[in-house]
């Protein structure tokens, strides 16, 4: 395996889904395979719980279905156009009326248990905070603009606690389904898309997943641009929450990503002037644009065993990058610490049959709500800093209150 393609595979996951750090390692037991024991069988159903945004702001969602008709899609022969879904997460003046929007679309919850392991069920009553459809808190001159790309085979969902938080603090997050590299995508009316990448994950593959990344975002920065000047990019043209319309301001857009979508982030901020600030959390570097660097903000952090400090595109990146740079490692964190993951297996741990160790595999050691707390502060004061100008002192040195964070450089 060459050093290109090592870190992406980290078994924080099942191989149907490598490198999004959301799935059952690879020594879960094998008593999974046929689901959850007796005593899971007899609970009550119910969801898990996410933890509840620190912002003051309510939220709203609202997904869109987006066709790229200047694109075949790249996975799926005789695809005359490139499809995929987009979740809006945004501050919201009235949340009456409006119903809790899932952690997950009800039909992409059949593929996605059968692949990660937890009990359909369980998803299937997992919500968010977002109301669906709730209308737009307004704001003169419109809400900073955030992107999120999970890691290879993740939807769009599995940042959502981080997704949250930002939103809930005044930021207007949009994240990507990068359909057939997604483990699953349900569009409207019911279709369901699953993963289609060539089973062998080689380095050309990869690098061929990081490029229809970058195109994905650039064309959702597009529609991004058309939606704000009152137009419907939705595919149905379905009716759009009402104030979405002139919220967006286009010049303080920003990106993060987990994974290959922390990568993603990097590649679009070198290719694209209109991301002014971005985030690699935990993930290789992947093609000449990733590591060519920028003038702009970025940030990378790294779990405790992560790329920081064994990927020499790290490295690469580093040397290249003109602008605003740091490196921090979260301590006691693993790959798998960096999405949605580290909120749902702890919850889920007892009726899955995982032991310690096997959590601990998947989402580290540091405790998971301090591990998404200090995330969330960390993400958001970046932003702040270089999309709003505010602050600074958390990012320009050791804070005492956060030992868990090293700057590494």
């Amino acid at each position: 395996m060459t050093a290109a393609v090592r870190p992406l595979r980290r078994r924080t996951l099942l191989t149907a889904a490598l490198a999004s750090g959301i799935g059952l390692t690879a020594a879960a037991p094998a008593a999974l395979a046929s689901g959850p024991g007796p005593a899971a069988r007899s609970r009550p159903a119910g969801g898990y719980l996410l933890p509840a945004p620190t912002g003051p702001a309510a939220l709203g969602t609202v997904a869109l279905h987006l066709r790229d008709t200047t694109r075949t899609d790249p996975w799926v022969p005789g695809r005359p156009a490139r499809e995929i879904m987009i979740q809006i997460w945004y501050p919201a003046r009235d949340l009456r009326g409006h119903l809790p929007q899932p952690w997950l679309s009800p039909g992409a919850v059949p593929h996605f248990s059968e692949t990660f392991g937890l009990p359909a069920d369980r998803i299937l009553n997992t919500r968010t905070h977002g109301r669906t459809g709730a209308p737009v808190l307004r704001r003169t001159g419109g809400h900073p603009v955030l992107l999120y790309s999970p890691g290879l085979g993740g939807d769009r969902g599995t940042g959502t606690v981080l997704v949250e938080d930002l939103a809930a603090h005044g930021y207007i997050v949009v994240t990507i389904d990068h359909t057939h590299d997604a483990s699953e995508v349900e569009f409207p009316g019911g279709r369901v898309e699953v993963a289609a990448l060539p089973p062998d994950l080689t380095d050309e593959v990869v690098v061929q997943a990081a490029a229809v990344r970058a195109a994905d975002t650039r064309f959702v920065l597009d529609q991004l641009a058309a939606l704000d000047a009152g137009r419907n990019p939705d595919a149905g043209r379905r009716r759009l929450p009402d104030g979405l319309r002139g919220a967006l301001d286009l010049h303080r857009i920003g990106m993060f990503g987990h994974s290959l979508g922390g990568s993603t982030a990097a590649a679009v901020m070198h290719d694209d002037p209109r991301l002014k600030a971005g985030v690699n959390l935990d993930g290789t570097f992947v093609g000449p644009a990733a590591v060519g660097g920028s003038a702009r903000p970025f940030l990378l952090v790294s779990s405790d065993h992560g790329p920081g400090a064994e990927d020499p595109t790290w490295n690469t990146f580093w040397a290249a990058h003109r602008g605003w740079k740091r490196q921090l490692r979260l301590r006691d964190s693993v790959h798998g610490s960096f999405n949605d993951g580290v909120a749902l297996y702890p919850q889920a741990a007892t009726e899955i049959g995982l032991t310690p160790q096997q959590l601990a595999e998947l989402v580290g050691t540091l405790d998971p709500q301090r591990s998404i707390g200090i995330q969330r502060t960390y993400l958001r004061a970046f932003f702040d800093q270089h999309l709003r100008c505010r602050g600074g002192r958390l990012l320009a040195v050791s804070d005492p209150r956060y030992p868990e964070i090293d700057f590494i450089r």
